[in-house]
């Protein structure tokens, strides 16, 4: 089995989707995401948005993902798992 097609079997569409944003993020130097823009730059629900997130952020290895603070939306702090 590829790479690829283990990453198909541990994430839903929409997590491949917001992991992808997170990490493009990453790449232009953000640290903090707002769910309520994820969604409306995806095209989800905010609900759908954090959902997915907790569930990222317990098994996503990639990256560590944690809930920061919420006002007027939920703010996930995000940064790129630390390889020991």
């Amino acid at each position: 089995m590829s790479v690829e097609d283990e990453m198909n079997n541990e994430y839903t569409s929409t997590q491949h989707k917001i992991l992808f944003y997170l990490k493009s993020g990453l790449e232009k130097g953000k640290r903090y995401f707002k769910s309520k823009y994820i969604a409306k730059d995806l095209g989800l629900s905010p609900k759908e948005v954090g959902t997915n997130l907790a569930i990222l952020a317990e098994v996503c290895e990639e990256l560590e993902i944690s809930r920061w603070s919420y006002s007027n939306s939920t703010t996930w702090k995000v940064s790129p798992r630390s390889i020991l």
